[in-house]
């Protein structure tokens, strides 16, 4: 299987700029998919082609039987609903993180326009105590606001239509599951393609353990 590890760190990354809704989904999607696909998942689909069997000697009919059945892989089915539904996530982080740049390099400018006030201001004595008391307040306001991030404006809107997204490709990707494969995965296929000279009866292995992960 694939390294999962740059996955695993945009993640992370979105998690820090996500609100307590996004880190759940975050956390859904990282035991219920990642894991699951990248351990238990695997194993079961290993040997999806080498085991599907069909009552035929024909050449080509049991490839292009298995083609019929299984346009692709469930497997590769999942890692490309997961890349496609972490992709609005990768837009938000993105967002999120020019925002936090540039509200820190506008409060650097503003601190250093401070130093440079008090060092010109005869009552520096008056004017740095208001600067502390100023800072006090901001410590205590960034202290309250700590762990989570303050969506609004055009960063709201972003996280909005980020989970707007995918939603919509969530249900996109159910929708094109069922149409692919139905609800459940039948331990008989029956393949009536060419170049098969007749219907032929193919077998899907393990067809109970994968309908326990498909569900």
């Amino acid at each position: 299987m694939a390294d999962w590890s740059l996955l695993g760190n945009f993640l992370e990354e979105v998690q820090e700029h996500s609100t307590s809704v996004g880190k759940v989904w975050l956390t859904v999607l990282f035991i219920f998919r990642i894991l699951v696909l990248g351990t238990a998942a695997e194993s079961s689909w290993g040997d999806e082609q080498e085991d599907f069997n069909c009552d035929t000697e024909q050449p080509g009919c049991e490839n292009v039987c298995y083609d019929r059945a299984f346009p692709i892989a469930h497997i590769r089915y999942w890692v490309l609903q997961i890349v496609f539904v972490s992709t609005p996530s990768l837009i938000y982080m993105g967002h999120a993180m020019h925002t936090v740049r540039r509200k820190e390099r506008r409060r650097s400018r503003e601190e250093d326009d401070e130093d440079g006030g008090e060092e010109e201001d005869p009552g520096g004595g008056h004017r740095h105590g208001k600067n502390e008391e100023k800072d006090e307040e901001q410590e205590k306001f960034e202290g309250s606001a700590a762990g989570r991030i303050r969506l609004r404006g055009a960063l709201l809107k972003t996280y909005i239509l980020s989970i707007l997204i995918r939603s919509i490709m969530e249900v996109v990707f159910l929708c094109l599951q069922y149409f692919l494969y139905g609800v459940f995965l039948n331990p008989l296929y029956v393949c009536k393609a060419w170049p098969c000279p007749h219907p032929v009866n193919c077998y899907v292995s393990r067809p109970t353990e994968k309908n326990v992960f498909i569900v």
